[in-house]
């Protein structure tokens, strides 16, 4: 009987995924441990290994939405029959099934076009490694891995990379071009031994340099939207689409905020814990949640579900696009415990550590972009979530004293909110109540 390969679950809260990438092409064989497939879910992609040696059989196409847990291909022993018809999968058990989608959503195009080529495989390589490659210039397809099961850790990119720099390279022959247009090729940036040459003999001339040029500059770049970057793309336009959001902002006196957080990384610094002024944000908000309940909200079909514990998302930019790790219990925890446990979720989204249980539950989500230097900006909801805090940049303000200005450390704070679960008075009572813990500071410590 042949091995059925199943759609990994990740996480206790996943509904649905699908099979980004076939690595193993229909009718390949792969050895047990091999990556067989990447999945992608709603907020985590990973690549997943093969249960067992043998030749794999797609049953759906990369791309098509399914159950956790349903069959997505199957792993023919050598010596096994291949039917022509593949066998109807075991039925899961009854608590699974509860969780499958059913039917399954097909891809865009049908499944015989959607079938991989046999012509290659994905290499086996880290997410360190395929961005080394990707800034070294390195093709994976050409580098040899020295990790488990020959996977490509970062080591033989760089080692590839070094041999390509030592490699002689043979001149290219030139094709037959006046000086004019070699002149011309280097001023408009066009590779003079890729243009069809009219002239007598082939020869290259101005005009088909400026020709060459011409259509250069009309062919737009572009890249699939795939992966991480798809899954934002869908997630962001659905949270537009779909709810009523509006944008208020406020300023906020923060020179007590900072002499606070000055003040803690120096007391904090043999304990190797380091505060952020994110980490102080997101215990404002805290605490400012628990008095204003309609913000802390979820609507739900017909309802407007009320939490009772607040489990706050921290948005963590990477290369390949934006996650939202969450801090459970954030309402009960001191400033402490948030700057580590904010600091270890931050480090395992970048190392790609994050499992999909990390990024579920949240209740409500802080944003910052005042590190870029940015004021203002306005934060998309992260739906169901009723509300998105927005940080700007702490810049020199200044405060009246009577007639006498103050120099002032400030910033300002974008509240996104769904108009559908919440007016706006209540969303500006909540804003003010971050205020006044920001400008307070010492109110979190007690």
């Amino acid at each position: 009987m042949p091995v059925e390969v199943r759609l990994l679950k990740v996480g206790m809260t996943m509904t649905e995924g699908s099979v980004e990438e076939w690595f193993i092409a229909d009718g390949d064989e792969v050895q047990k441990g091999e990556m067989l497939y990447r999945l992608e879910t709603e907020k985590v992609n990973m690549d997943v290994d093969a249960d067992a040696s043998g030749i794999v059989k797609h049953r759906v196409a990369a791309g098509t939405e399914l159950g956790p847990g349903e069959v997505v291909g199957f792993i023919f022993a050598a010596d096994e029959t291949i039917p022509e018809v593949l066998p109807t999968p075991i039925p899961l058990p009854s608590e699974e099934l509860a969780q499958s989608k059913t039917p399954p959503k097909p891809a865009a195009a049908a499944a015989p076009a959607a079938t991989p080529k046999p012509a290659g495989r994905r290499p086996a390589a880290s997410p360190a490694a395929r961005r080394l490659a990707a800034e070294l210039g390195v093709d994976l397809a050409d580098v040899e891995g020295s990790g488990p099961r020959g996977r490509i850790v970062e080591g033989d990119v760089t080692a590839q990379a070094e041999a390509t720099a030592k490699e002689e390279v043979r001149p290219k022959r030139r094709q037959p071009s006046s000086p004019a247009a070699r002149r011309l090729a280097g001023e408009l940036g066009v590779d003079i031994d890729s243009v069809d040459g009219t002239g007598p003999g082939g020869r290259i001339t101005r005009e088909d340099v400026e020709r060459a040029a011409e259509v250069q500059a009309q062919a737009p770049a572009s890249e699939p939207l795939r992966g991480m970057r798809r899954t934002i793309a869908e997630r962001m336009y659905a949270s537009l689409r779909d709810t009523a959001q509006l944008t208020i902002e406020m300023e906020v006196d923060m020179e007590d905020a900072v002499k606070l957080r000055t003040q803690l990384v120096a007391e904090w610094e043999s304990e190797g814990v380091r505060p952020s002024y994110t980490d102080i944000m997101m215990l404002a908000a805290a605490k400012a949640l628990l008095k204003h309940p309609r913000m802390h909200s979820t609507l739900a079909d017909d309802a407007i579900l009320r939490h009772e514990v607040v489990h706050m998302g921290m948005a963590v930019a990477l290369e390949e696009g934006l996650v939202v790790p969450v801090i459970r219990n954030t309402d009960s925890k001191d400033l402490k415990t948030i700057a580590g446990e904010s600091r270890e979720l931050a480090e395992r989204a970048r190392s790609g550590g994050l499992g999909l249980d990390d990024m579920s539950g949240g209740t409500f989500t802080v944003t910052s972009l005042g590190m870029f230097g940015v004021d203002t900006f306005t934060p998309i909801l992260n739906t169901p979530q009723s509300g998105i805090l927005g940080v700007g940049r702490i810049y020199d303000g200044i405060a009246w004293h009577g007639d006498t200005p103050v120099p002032r450390k400030r910033l300002r704070l974008s509240l996104t909110w769904d108009h559908r679960a919440l007016d706006g008075a209540p969303a500006a009572e909540f804003l003010a109540e971050v205020r006044g813990y920001l400008e307070a500071p010492y109110r979190l410590l007690v």
